[in-house]
């Protein structure tokens, strides 16, 4: 049986004496987006910047396409092709778009840098339009395409997403989530989204986990978590 790329087991993370992560237990294969859904606060972007190295899990253990990543500094991880679009997008602001899209590929091939930034720009054709704009004078949208963009200049064999979808408007929502579903039927790119938008999300996702308080508390494909009526009641809108 094929090992998953991603493996997390029985991660505990603390922020001083605050426990936020209680014994997490996750998988993602290579192939796949694995979607994370759960409340504001239930853990979801400390399990995201845990898997990067900051803050570091203490107990349990994060491989990474077989290789035990839990105490590499973050640098080291983001060697391994695995890149991240974090929460609240932090691209560079004062930084162009090329610039900021210099910065993504600098774990990557310098010769694949000119094929890499077209792919991307095809991808993101508004930023065709904003290279040689600042990217703190982007719109939500843009920026947030700008992150996603970012992130997929290292060439990742494993794109963490955190949030791409908070506070953007539904058309620019739809557009990010079209190039993410590509972006996984085309190029193959496996996908770990942790996602607000519990609809969207499940909708796109083979597989998806639900966490509460720090803990995994359910686990089904998209489809199958779309149907449980908890998941309706909890994170679909008006029951959808």
């Amino acid at each position: 049986m094929t090992s998953p790329l991603l493996s997390v087991r029985g991660v505990k993370t603390f922020y001083g004496r605050v426990q936020a992560l209680k014994g997490v237990d996750l998988e993602v294969n290579d192939g796949e987006i694995v979607t994370l859904i759960g409340a504001n606060g239930a853990g979801k972007s400390t399990l995201m910047m845990t898997i990067c190295g900051n803050p570091r899990a203490r107990e349990g253990a994060i491989v990474f396409d077989g290789r035990d990543i839990t105490h590499l500094p973050t640098h080291e991880i983001a060697r391994l092709k695995l890149a991240q679009s974090p929460e609240g997008r932090r691209i560079f602001s004062r930084m162009t778009v090329f610039e900021n899209l210099q910065m993504g590929a600098t774990v990557a091939e310098a010769n694949a840098f000119e094929h890499d930034l077209e792919r991307v720009l095809t991808l993101f054709p508004r930023l065709k339009q904003r290279i040689g704009q600042r990217g703190g004078t982007l719109s939500g949208g843009e920026q947030q395409m700008l992150a996603i963009a970012r992130a997929l200049m290292a060439r990742p064999r494993l794109l963490l997403l955190d949030e791409p979808s908070l506070g953007l408007a539904p058309l620019v929502v739809r557009q990010i989530f079209d190039a993410i579903k590509m972006l996984n039927a085309e190029h193959g790119l496996t996908v770990f989204l942790v996602e607000q938008n519990a609809y969207h999300a499940l909708k796109l996702a083979h597989r998806g986990y639900v966490m509460v308080n720090g803990q995994i508390t359910l686990s089904g494909s998209g489809t199958e978590l779309l149907d449980r009526p908890e998941i309706k009641a909890a994170y679909l809108e008006g029951g959808r």
